[in-house]
């Protein structure tokens, strides 16, 4: 079974996750997107999170969105004002999910995704949640990730 770990990550917590998925025998696709967030954590977080209340979709610099190898997807996404990344709205836009194995892992500094958890359950009833709380400050948290 092919397993793929799509993710976004500003602070480094997605990469922390991707290191595990890979240990677990993941294939790994980081995005990247054309505009960057600043440098200032207070600056980056309100309008992150004025932009994931609004669900903005940004460019992608060289997002491969072919998924037809694969039979366990795992999207891996910040919480940004207790919502789904930008980025990753543009990956659910233009990636056919459909007949997918899918879960969503979603690391956050308060270790909840309210918003997030629920639009994940009205557009993805099949799909499995998991939420980190800060991964790479707390290492323990990675041992929720089983990729079976």
């Amino acid at each position: 079974m092919a397993k793929l770990f799509i993710y976004y990550t500003r602070s480094g917590n997605g990469d922390v996750v991707a290191n595990k998925c890979k240990e677990l025998g993941f294939e790994l696709r980081k995005i990247e997107t054309k505009y960057k967030l600043s440098n200032n954590l207070f600056l980056a977080c309100m309008k992150g999170g004025f932009h994931a209340s609004i669900g903005k979709k940004p460019k992608l610099i060289n997002y491969d969105n072919n998924i037809n190898d694969y039979d366990e997807i795992f999207i891996g996404s910040p919480i940004w004002n207790g919502r789904i990344a930008c980025p990753i709205n543009t990956v659910l836009k233009n990636t056919n999910l459909d007949n997918k194995n899918v879960t969503f892992v979603f690391y956050s500094g308060s270790g909840e995704a309210k918003h997030a958890i629920k639009k994940v359950n009205k557009k993805y009833p099949k799909a499995s949640v998991i939420v980190l709380k800060e991964p790479k400050k707390y290492n323990d948290e990675l041992n929720k990730i089983k990729g079976e």
